[in-house]
């Protein structure tokens, strides 16, 4: 080894280097100079954000990856919480929750309903109801609600077995025309008519018959409870349908009302009985037609009402000269005095002066009276009053 001019060697125990002179430094073999080593330091701390940053992305993605997984694995799952037509399929698959609807709402449903009506007995049979329900409707929407949200929300929902609460309705569906086809059928089988009150005459007096009341199906309420049975289980299949009274047109207590007045012509007794609001109220003493030229029998109204009246003369044999004439009231040889009350066919009540014949059949077909009595019994009459010839 050579040595320089001016300059002072190192210690023998090691290897000599040449300084400038006065400089003395150890140096140890194979270590880098000082500002080498803190180079790099600096690039290490500059490079560990990098790679912090590098593992959390690739445990996100990791973690990303197993929410996906996760997340999809459940797609087909129902939330726990959610009920379909009252019946809780939480926590199951579409096909188990399908199954466990048929079981336990369609099922139950699809039974025989039967129908009580004033002593009636009616059945709806199952296979004719034929019953189904819209379960792919009710699945899909409890499928679709509980997959809400983002994907986060809920992988974290579906860890911590969250509960939605969700009631949804399954809609419940039967043959069109059971339910009105069978309410009808009850409602001809219980229906009665109501009877009007009416009167039946008779040569000695009236005889009232009571009304009576009807009876009718309270048609709406038994379809309620038909469609009502049908669509849900928890309804009872017996049903009893309930019947509302029909009242009559006419009821007893309106007949007197309807008949102020009546008249009943006994040809027999030669009387006239008047009756006012069906009860008795005055007779007469009559004449009815004789022998070949009788009083008609039968039920008839008064049609017209006539003071003084003519006389229009029938072509009849009887009338002799007199035929097709009109004799005016009030004439000598008009028979028809005071009062006339016409029946039909030129068949009428009227006064007489020939008041020998009251009592007797003398007549030409006309009801003769006193014409006092006419006279009394014309105010009381109204037109249409009843009129009975026996």
């Amino acid at each position: 080894m050579q040595t320089v001019r001016g300059a002072t060697p190192l210690s023998a125990h090691g290897r000599f280097v040449w300084h400038p002179v006065h400089v003395n430094a150890t140096v140890h073999e194979g270590r880098p100079p000082a500002s080498r080593r803190a180079t790099q330091r600096r690039r290490s701390r500059s490079r560990a954000p990098f790679i912090v940053l590098g593992f959390l992305v690739v445990l996100a993605g990791i973690a990303a990856a197993a929410a996906y997984a996760y997340d999809h694995s459940r797609t087909d799952r129902i939330a726990p919480g959610v009920r379909i037509g009252g019946v809780d399929v939480g926590g199951l698959n579409s096909q188990a929750a399908r199954e466990r609807l048929v079981q336990r709402a369609v099922l139950p449903r699809r039974r025989t309903l039967t129908v009580h009506a004033s002593g009636h007995t009616f059945t709806l049979p199952a296979k004719t109801s034929k019953i189904t329900a819209d379960l792919d409707v009710a699945l899909k929407q409890a499928v679709a609600d509980s997959h809400q949200g983002w994907i986060g929300q809920r992988v974290f929902d579906g860890l911590t077995n969250k509960r939605r609460n969700e009631s949804l309705s399954l809609r419940i569906h039967y043959a069109p025309g059971v339910v009105a086809g069978l309410t009808k059928r009850v409602a001809a089988t219980v229906r009665r008519d109501p009877v009007d009150a009416s009167v039946d005459p008779s040569a000695s007096g009236l005889s009232v018959k009571d009304s009576k009341r009807g009876r009718a199906l309270n048609e709406t309420a038994l379809k309620q409870k038909l469609a009502a049975a049908i669509t849900s289980a928890r309804r009872p299949p017996n049903i009893t349908a309930t019947t509302h009274p029909v009242a009559p047109h006419v009821s007893t207590k309106d007949l007197a009302a309807k008949y102020p007045a009546y008249i009943i012509v006994d040809r027999g007794s030669h009387v006239l009985r008047f009756f006012s609001h069906l009860q008795p109220s005055v007779s007469y003493p009559i004449a009815v037609g004789k022998q070949g030229l009788e009083t008609p029998p039968g039920l008839y109204d008064v049609q017209w009402k006539e003071t003084n009246p003519s006389w229009h003369v029938p072509n009849s044999a009887w009338a002799g000269s007199l035929q097709g004439q009109v004799i005016p009231g009030g004439a000598p040889n008009n028979p028809l005095k005071a009062r006339w009350l016409g029946i039909a066919d030129g068949v009428g009540i009227h006064g007489t002066a020939e008041d020998w014949s009251i009592g007797s059949r003398a007549s030409h077909g006309c009801i003769r009276m006193h014409v006092a009595d006419v006279v009394d019994l014309y105010p009381r009459v109204p037109v249409g009053a009843k009129v009975l010839i026996k």
